[in-house]
């Protein structure tokens, strides 16, 4: 891949490095952030911050125009359709946050919680920050410039994770995640102009903005479908068990998934673009893809094995006692962030090669698959059930996915499931090499830490073996049959 100086693959791999920094950090920070107000505020402070997510969620997902995947998969210049799309995002921004203002009370009502009605009023202010981030950002990740990325990124993260803590110390409320919120939105906006010269200004091309959204219509059904898919289970929560459990549930869901979403984010924003420059060359395109499906399932087993076998050791040990309930949740769910990061991989490929809608009709199923089971088992068994249930619905569409990724890059179903398989039995003998050691050793913090070294190497030797094992196996069959073709 880094055949040439200045390849794609010389730039794809500088520009994953980027983004592997950044996100390695952000979620350091974060991590930490997560671990310490855990400490100082309550599940019910998460639940009620869940709630304003959700609903800001909910209505920037309703109103996504699809223009930012657009111009990076469009081939020609994209600089006259800059001003068009971030006055469109202003507009959709400042609406956002207007409707926001006026759903507020009723929002509050639905969940059954009046404090979080104030804060779902606030939190309007951070969709129009985002909206007046400069345009010119696109660039970074169309023309793979991810060092300027990081930077801009970086700012705002550090920001965040400095005022959510501070203010929690000094209030003690959910406020400190508000504040830290917005703060870093700010620090994003304002960056983005420190680091690009281009200033966009407010103008409207109707033309361009129909070229756009004939692309932008299925990102805009798929993001829906995704958030029915990816939200609907914590709306589910809120509702029918109460701010507590959601927040139980969100705390559970962002630690088991952190790992496998963050190795989904850095592939997804890198191969992207990538991707986009190969669609015409399926050969490119398939041994590319073939090598991301490889480190993204090499990286992933790995990590979900490691949070499965821990997770009661980092919850008492970071969390504390109070959050104990999430052990079962956070070990089921740690497969649907395995399996996400796996089905990640294929959906690049179908935005890249310019079939959005495949994306939607498996996102289609995978919401069916949910509203179907998910009454019925959150019922029987809490947010132990809903997660199951959450499990199930990506796990079912992740074999759409896995075929119609076969299907579009032409490549041989026993190399796809050799990619996975390797992993997983090395994922195994280490979650088991593991299990052996707390009985002898016990739980502790040096215990932890020992756990995860050990872990972390028996992976590396297994996956070393394995290779070599393969190769030796490849070479004997390669021999042999050379032999028999010159005795024949």
């Amino acid at each position: 891949m880094v055949k040439h100086r200045n390849s794609l693959g010389e730039i794809t791999i500088k520009g994953g490095l980027w983004v592997f920094s950044l996100r390695i950090l952000s979620r350091l920070f974060q991590l930490t952030r997560t671990i310490i107000l855990a400490r100082l505020l309550s599940p019910n402070d998460f639940g009620l911050f869940g709630i304003a997510l959700l609903t800001l969620s909910a209505l920037d997902t309703f109103s996504q125009t699809g223009f930012r995947q657009a111009l990076i998969q469009k081939k020609e210049d994209i600089k006259p359709y800059l001003d068009t799309v971030w006055t469109v995002g202003i507009i959709r921004g400042f609406l956002i946050a207007t409707i926001l203002f006026f759903v507020a009370p009723y929002a509050a009502t639905f969940f059954k919680a009046p404090s979080a009605e104030p804060i779902l009023k606030v939190i309007g202010f951070a969709i129009i920050l985002q909206s007046l981030t400069n345009i010119a950002v696109i660039y970074f990740e169309k023309k793979m410039e991810f060092n300027k990325y990081f930077t801009y990124q970086f700012a705002g993260t550090i920001v965040d994770v400095t005022v959510a803590i501070s203010a929690a110390f000094l209030l003690r409320s959910v406020w400190a995640l508000v504040f830290g919120l917005l703060a870093g939105n700010l620090v994003r906006c304002i960056a983005s102009y420190l680091i690009d010269t281009y200033r966009p200004r407010l103008y409207l091309d109707f033309p361009k903005a129909k070229d756009l959204i004939e692309y932008g219509k299925w990102i805009l059904a798929s993001s829906i479908l995704i958030f029915l898919v990816t939200q609907g289970d914590s709306i589910f929560v809120g509702k029918l068990l109460g701010v507590t459990m959601l927040g139980f549930y969100q705390i559970a869901y962002r630690i088991s998934n952190m790992p496998a979403t963050e190795i989904t984010h850095i592939i997804s924003q890198v191969t992207f673009p990538a991707y986009s420059k190969l669609q015409d060359d399926i050969y490119k395109l398939r041994e590319a893809y073939l090598k991301v499906l490889q480190v993204t399932a090499f990286l992933s087993f790995l990590i979900a094995g490691l949070i499965f076998i821990l997770a009661p050791d980092f919850t008492k040990i970071f969390l504390g006692e109070r959050w104990m309930p999430i052990v079962p949740v956070m070990r089921v769910l740690v497969f649907v962030g395995l399996v996400r990061s796996i089905a990640a991989t294929a959906g690049i490929i179908f935005y890249a090669v310019g079939k959005p809608k495949i994306d939607t009709k498996l996102q289609i199923v995978r919401l069916l698959v949910m509203v179907f089971l998910i009454y019925p088992l959150t019922i029987k068994w809490g947010i132990l059930g809903l997660s199951t249930t959450v499990f199930l619905s990506i796990f079912i569409s992740t074999i759409g996915f896995s075929f119609y990724v076969i299907k579009i890059t032409r490549c041989e179903i026993k190399k796809f499931s050799k990619i996975l398989a390797i992993p997983f039995i090395n994922g195994t003998i280490v979650v088991l090499f593991i299990y052996v050691l707390k009985i002898i050793t016990g739980n502790g913090m040096w215990q932890f830490i020992m756990f995860i070294c050990t872990g972390v190497l028996t992976y590396f030797i297994m996956a070393y073996l394995t290779d070599k094992f393969l190769k030796y196996k490849m070479q004997a069959l390669i021999k042999e049959t050379f032999q028999s073709l010159r005795s024949a």
